[in-house]
């Protein structure tokens, strides 16, 4: 197993695959909103991950109670949040950001459940980041325009509870790991699915009830062309490779690597969905960039030393 400090090229690559498609899958996720509620676009998302493949890839030699754990974690929790929040008006390009929070639940979660400490320059690019999170913060109390207000308070909380549920989901992997050793990721990742499914559409049936079977069939093209890249490109695809870097390294070592996608996530946003970013939202997104470089380039000096 690679240590902490030595990323083999074809696991860059990897990174560098999974922060193309998980920028861009805040897009999709939008466009499947404007026919599909929230639980419906999210069961959808788990159908698709599960069915055909579960009749290709074997159940994981691990404990039911793990995939289960993940699939609620993961599932019902980060994409439940996410996709809420985008629901009531949180734009592509600020969810892309706000999601990256998960580095910060995920070195906590590190360090009270897996005694995992945290490197000098990894603590350096938290607080960098929680700078960025600040400026999103004054965004609000210091508007620049009415417009700047239209993002809904409710829609970045959820957004940070979902963050909250991908940090959890870090865990679990490093945990099965411990327990496990290695286990095939594309197999967690489909068996996996099962779990949310049901959960969904009982949230959808409590929250939306006014909904009939008919509403559940986009009648667009992009609709179910966004759930097929959700689903197989964002899910099965970007996760699989996502829990086998998690496997491979120190959680605290990989998930900075996910503030990229929020640069990817803002671009795509503002060139295909016309969305706009204020001075406090560019001055957000500035210091995240800042703390992705010195957690990606810190360990690199501190190991020359």
């Amino acid at each position: 197993m690679p240590n902490n400090h030595q990323i083999l090229p074809k696991d860059y690559f990897a990174i560098f695959l999974i922060v193309f498609i998980w920028g861009t899958n805040f897009v999709a996720m939008k466009y499947a909103l404007e026919e599909l509620t929230p639980f419906q676009l999210g069961a959808w998302r788990f159908v698709f991950s599960l069915v055909p493949f579960i009749f290709f890839f074997k159940p994981p030699k691990i404990a039911w109670r793990w995939l289960m754990l993940n699939g609620f974690l993961q599932g019902v929790g980060q994409f439940g949040f996410l996709f809420v929040a985008l629901h009531i008006g949180l734009s592509a390009a600020l969810a892309s950001v706000l999601l990256q929070t998960q580095v910060f639940f995920t070195a906590l979660f590190s360090f009270l459940i897996l005694s995992e400490k945290p490197s000098k320059s990894f603590l350096v690019g938290l607080v960098f980041a929680a700078i960025g999170l600040i400026c999103f913060g004054l965004n609000y109390v210091f508007p620049n325009s009415p417009k700047d207000l239209q993002v809904p308070l409710l829609g970045i909380l959820l957004c940070l509870c979902g963050a909250m549920m991908w940090g959890g989901s870090n865990i679990t992997i490093r945990k099965i790991h411990q327990k496990y050793n290695r286990f095939d990721a594309i197999n967690f990742i489909v068996w996996s699915s099962f779990f949310p499914i049901i959960p969904f559409i009982a949230l959808n049936w409590i929250f939306f009830p006014e909904k009939d079977i008919s509403s559940w069939f986009g009648r667009n093209h992009s609709t179910w062309l966004a759930i097929i890249y959700l689903a197989i490109f964002s899910y099965l695809v970007a996760y699989a490779l996502w829990t086998r870097l998690i496997q491979s390294y120190s959680a605290n070592r990989i998930s900075p690597f996910s503030l990229g996608v929020p640069m990817v996530g803002l671009l795509s946003g503002m060139i295909i969905l016309g969305e706009s970013i204020s001075p406090w939202q560019w001055a957000g997104i500035g210091f995240c960039f800042i703390a992705l470089v010195v957690t990606m380039i810190g360990p690199q000096f501190s190991a020359k030393k």
